[in-house]
C-alpha cells in the first residue's frame, strides 16, 4: 500500500530533513544512499538500520577517531577503466590509493573495538573488500604526494636522467649568457631564468630585445618584458622537448599497464565504494541526530504509538536559533485507543502535534532515530495518509471541500488496520453543521476499520463521539486561563476548548456584543465544553475505581491460591511427621516393652538378689530417662503409647522381690527446687501448665520442659540462692510486674533481630503478668520488619489473634495481639 498523497514528503517536511541529512555528508557516494532512503515497512531492515545509525551516534559521542580523511567517490572511474584501452590518469590513481586506504582504516578501525561493541557496524564493515595488491601496485608507480616514481619503469629512468643532464646543461649556459648581458646592461641586474611553452628564456627589457640573438617567444602583459630563448640554447631546448615527449609516453605506457593490472579488481572495488557510501550516509545520519537531539527508539511490529517528550525536528531547529524551547509532545496510541481527536484554541498547537506525528513515524520508517525521550514506542505502520486541508486547483477546478471529500473517498476505500491517518481541521470548508455531521460519520467508519489516526477539530459532535465511541479519545491543547494565552502542551483524556468568546474578550470586543452573542447560540451551547469535561472527569474517576478493584480481586485470587497451595503443602507434611512420630513410637514402645519384661525376667530368676535387683534397677532409670527425653507435646499419639510404658513401669515398681521396690519417680509440684538438665543453678517452681513449667531462676523466669527437669534438695537450693524463696515472694514479684508492665512497645528504628526479642520478650512479660491485650508500634516503612514480627507471632501457641490497627490509629505500622491466657 503506497501512502497518500504524492507529495507527503513535501507536506511532512521529509525533503527538508533529506536536505539537512546531505549537508553533513563526505562525498555523492553518501548522497545517492540518502537520495534511495524510503518509507518502508521491512521490520527487519528498519532495525537494522536504526542498529547502525544508533550505534554511529555513540561512536560519535565518545568520541572516537573514525577514519573520514578521503571519502572520494571512484564508482565513474571504475566503471570507464573497466572498458579495454582506457587508462587511470595520474590524478585518479592518486585518489584511488587515497580513497582504498580509507577503506583500509575503516575495516582497522573496528576490528580494534572492544568485543561486542558496534556489532551493526562491524558486519557492514566486514562485508567492504580491501585491495591490497592494488595499493601496493599503484604505491610501485605513484610517489607519496601523487607524481610518477623515476622507478616506474627502466625506459623512464633513463629518459629522466637524460633530462636531468640536458636541462643542467642548459641551466649552466643560459646563466653565462644572462651574466654577459646583465654585465651590458641588456637585462636587469636582479632578473632571473623563467620557462615559456616548455622552454627556457631570458626576461629582456623591450627596449633591448633586438641585443640577444634568438626566438621571441612571449611578452608581459603590459608588453615592457619579452622573453628571449638565446640562440646558444635553442638545440638544447629542443632536445629537452624532445625528451620530454618522450617521458609522457613512457608515463601513459606504464599507466596503461597498470590499469589493465588492476582492471579486473574493479567489480569488487565498485561494491566497497558502495559500502563506504554506506558508512557517509549513517555517519550524516548520525551528525543530524545529536544535533536534534534524536535517539533510537524501541520498536513493535504491531501499529503502536506510545511516545515521551516527542519534538518537531524542524521546529526544534528552528527555534534553537532563537533560543527559545519547543514544548514537547506525548502521545499513545493503541489498539484500545486507537483515533485521538484534539481539539483547542486557534495557534493553540494543534496542527503542530498532528504533523510531528506523522513526520516521526516517516522518518522513524526511513530508518532515521527520532527525537523523543528513552522508553518510547514506535510501531510499523503500512501507510500514512495525510488530509492537511490545502489542496485548492485551478485547473482541476478543486475548491479546498473538494479535495478534502477525494481525500475521505480515498481513505474509506483503502484505510485498515494498518494505516496511520492525519486529518486536520476535519468537517471545515463547508457549511459547520452539515460539515460536521459528516465529519463525524466519516470518523465513525474509519474507526470501524480499525484504523489509527490523529484529527484535530473545532466540532463539538466530534468531541462528544471521542468521549463515548470506543476507540476514539478525546484530547486537549491546554490553554491559560489567566493569561488567555495558548501552553502548546497535549492533554490526553478530555476535550479541548476553542475559547472564541474569552479570546475576543482578551483582544478587546465590546462586552455588549458577546453578552448578545451568548444569548443567540444560547448558555448551554456555550457551556457544552465544560459538561463535557466534567462527564469525561466522572468517567475517568469510575473507570480507574473499577480498574482498581480488578486488581484488588486479582491479587486476592493470586493470594487464596497461594495460600491453599501452602496448606496443602502444610497438611502433607504434618501427615507425614505424624506417621513418623508413630512408628518412632511403636518402635520405642517395642523397645521398652522386651526391656521390662527382660527385667522381670531376671528378677524372678535371681530371686530378687539384691546386687543383680541394683545393676537391673539402673538399667530401668536409665531407660526411663531415655524415654522422657524424647517426650512429645501433650495430646500427640506417641505421648499416650509412652503413658501406657509408665502404667506398665508402676505395675513393675509395685512388685516385691527380697521385700526390694523400684520407687517411681517423684513427682514435681510447684514449689519443688529443681535443676534444669545441663545446668548447676537451681530453680523453683512457679507455675505447671500444658506447655510444661514456668521456673524462677534467680531473675530469670522461664519455661522448661518436664523432661528437663530434676528435683534437688531444699539444701543445694538454699546453697546456691543464699535463702529459699517461697511461692509469696514469686506473688509480690508478679504484683509489681503487673503495676508496672505497659501492654505497648514501640520497636521503630530497631534492627530486625533486635526487634524479635524485644517482642519475645514483650509477649513473656505479658503472659506472666496475665495481660491478654497487646499493642505493637512497628511503622510502615517497606513493611519487612512488620511482616517478619506478623511471622513470629504466627509460630506462637499462645497468641490467639493479631491485625493491623485501624486506619486512622496507625494502621499498618501497628499490629494489636490477643493472647490466649
Amino acid at each position: 500500500m503506497d501512502n497518500y498523497p504524492e507529495n507527503i514528503e513535501e507536506k511532512l517536511g521529509i525533503h527538508q530533513i533529506r536536505n539537512l541529512i546531505r549537508e553533513k555528508t563526505l562525498s555523492p557516494l553518501g548522497e545517492r544512499w540518502l537520495e534511495d532512503m524510503r518509507f518502508v515497512t521491512d521490520g527487519e531492515k528498519i532495525q537494522r538500520e536504526l542498529q547502525q545509525a544508533g550505534e554511529f551516534i555513540s561512536l560519535l559521542e565518545e568520541d572516537l577517531s573514525f577514519p573520514v580523511d578521503h571519502v572520494i567517490d571512484m564508482t565513474p572511474v571504475l566503471k570507464k577503466i573497466r572498458v579495454e584501452g582506457t587508462f587511470f590518469t595520474i590524478e585518479e590513481l592518486f585518489d584511488l590509493r587515497q580513497s582504498l586506504n580509507t577503506i583500509r582504516a575503516v575495516g582497522r578501525f573496528f576490528e580494534r573495538t572492544e568485543e561486542g561493541r558496534f556489532q551493526a557496524l562491524k558486519k557492514l564493515a566486514a562485508e567492504m573488500t580491501v585491495f591490497p595488491f592494488v595499493i601496493d601496485n599503484i604505491d610501485k608507480v605513484l610517489t607519496a604526494k601523487g607524481t610518477i616514481r623515476d622507478t616506474a619503469s627502466p625506459g623512464l629512468k633513463k629518459i629522466r636522467q637524460a633530462l636531468a643532464t640536458r636541462k643542467k646543461g642548459l641551466s649552466g649556459l643560459l646563466h653565462r649568457v644572462m651574466k654577459k648581458a646583465q654585465a651590458a646592461g641588456w637585462v636587469e641586474k636582479d632578473a632571473g631564468l623563467s620557462v615559456r611553452n616548455g622552454r627556457m628564456v631570458i626576461p629582456v627589457p623591450a627596449t633591448h630585445k633586438r641585443r640577444i640573438p634568438g626566438l621571441i617567444l612571449d611578452e608581459s602583459a603590459t608588453g615592457k618584458t619579452v622573453f628571449v630563448e638565446p640562440a646558444e640554447v635553442v638545440e638544447l631546448n629542443n632536445e629537452i622537448r624532445t625528451l620530454g615527449f618522450a617521458e609522457n609516453r613512457e608515463i601513459e605506457k606504464i599507466l596503461l599497464h597498470l590499469s589493465d593490472l588492476l582492471r579486473p579488481y574493479a567489480p569488487e572495488m565498485i561494491g566497497s565504494y558502495h559500502r563506504l557510501g554506506v558508512f557517509d550516509f549513517i555517519r550524516a545520519k548520525a551528525l543530524f541526530s545529536l544535533e536534534t537531539g534524536a535517539l533510537v527508539p524501541e520498536m513493535q511490529a504491531h501499529p503502536v504509538i506510545d511516545w515521551r517528550q516527542a519534538v518537531h525536528p524542524l521546529l526544534y531547529r528552528t527555534l534553537k536559533k532563537e533560543n527559545r524551547k519547543v514544548v514537547p509532545l506525548d502521545i499513545k496510541l493503541d489498539e484500545q485507543e486507537r483515533i485521538l481527536v484534539i481539539s483547542g484554541p486557534n495557534a493553540g498547537g494543534k496542527s503542530v502535534c498532528l504533523q510531528t506525528v506523522g513526520l516521526l513515524q516517516y522518518m522513524f520508517q526511513c530508518g532515521l532515530p527520532v527525537p523523543v525521550a528513552t522508553g518510547s514506542v514506535f510501531g510499523i505502520f503500512q501507510a500514512v495518509f495525510l488530509d492537511f486541508g490545502d489542496e485548492q486547483s485551478i485547473e482541476n477546478d478543486l475548491s479546498t471541500y473538494s479535495s478534502r471529500l477525494l481525500n475521505m473517498k480515498y481513505f474509506l476505500k483503502h484505510a485498515n488496520q494498518g494505516t496511520l491517518i492525519l486529518m486536520d481541521e476535519l468537517g471545515t470548508g463547508t457549511e459547520p453543521m452539515l460539515g460536521g455531521a459528516l465529519a463525524e460519520t466519516l470518523l465513525q467508519r474509519l474507526n470501524q476499520t480499525g484504523t489509527f489516526g490523529v484529527v484535530t477539530t473545532h466540532y463539538a459532535n466530534l468531541k462528544h463521539l471521542a468521549a463515548f465511541e470506543k476507540g476514539i479519545i478525546n484530547g486537549a491543547m491546554l490553554f491559560d486561563h489567566q493569561n488567555m494565552q495558548p501552553l502548546y502542551r497535549l492533554e490526553p483524556g478530555k476535550p479541548g476548548s476553542s475559547f472564541a468568546f474569552e479570546m475576543a474578550r482578551k483582544i478587546g470586543l465590546p462586552e455588549d456584543l458577546l453578552k448578545e452573542a451568548t444569548q443567540k447560540v444560547g448558555e448551554e451551547h456555550v457551556l457544552f465544553d465544560k459538561h463535557l469535561k466534567d462527564i469525561l472527569r466522572d468517567k475517568r474517576y469510575w473507570e480507574n475505581k473499577r480498574k482498581k478493584i480488578r486488581q484488588t480481586e486479582k491479587k486476592l485470587e493470586s493470594l487464596l491460591e497461594k495460600y491453599e497451595a501452602d496448606m496443602a503443602v502444610l497438611q502433607k507434611q504434618r501427615k507425614e511427621i505424624l506417621e513418623q512420630a508413630r512408628e518412632e513410637a511403636e518402635h520405642l514402645l517395642s523397645g521398652v516393652n522386651r526391656k521390662i519384661e527382660n527385667t522381670i525376667r531376671v528378677i524372678r530368676e535371681t530371686q530378687a538378689e539384691k546386687e543383680r535387683t541394683k545393676e537391673v534397677r539402673k538399667e530401668l532409670e536409665a531407660l526411663k530417662k531415655k524415654v522422657e527425653t524424647m517426650q512429645p507435646a501433650p495430646k500427640d499419639p506417641m505421648r499416650q503409647q509412652l503413658s501406657a510404658v509408665r502404667s506398665r513401669r508402676k505395675k513393675l515398681g509395685g512388685k516385691q522381690a527380697n521385700d526390694q521396690v523400684i520407687p517411681e519417680e517423684p513427682e514435681i509440684l510447684v514449689g519443688d527446687k529443681v535443676r534444669m538438665e545441663g545446668h548447676e543453678i537451681a530453680g523453683e517452681v512457679l507455675d505447671i501448665s500444658q506447655g510444661g513449667y514456668l521456673v524462677s531462676f534467680g531473675n530469670l523466669i522461664t519455661q522448661v520442659s518436664g523432661a528437663r527437669l530434676k528435683k534437688v534438695s531444699d539444701e543445694e537450693y538454699r546453697q546456691q540462692n543464699g535463702r529459699k524463696k517461697n511461692v509469696s515472694d514469686w506473688q509480690e514479684d508478679l504484683r509489681k510486674r503487673k503495676l508496672f508492665f505497659r501492654p505497648e512497645i514501640d520497636v521503630r528504628g530497631q534492627r530486625a533481630e533486635e526487634a524479635l526479642r524485644t517482642v519475645m520478650n514483650f509477649i513473656d512479660e505479658a503472659v506472666m503478668v496475665g495481660e491478654p491485650n497487646l499493642r505493637i508500634i512497628h511503622g510502615k516503612g517497606n513493611g519487612i520488619l512488620r511482616q517478619m514480627i506478623h511471622e513470629y507471632l504466627y509460630t506462637m501457641t499462645v497468641v490467639a489473634h493479631f491485625q493491623d490497627e485501624h486506619v486512622e490509629r496507625g494502621g499498618t505500622g501497628v499490629t494489636l495481639v490477643t493472647l490466649d491466657l
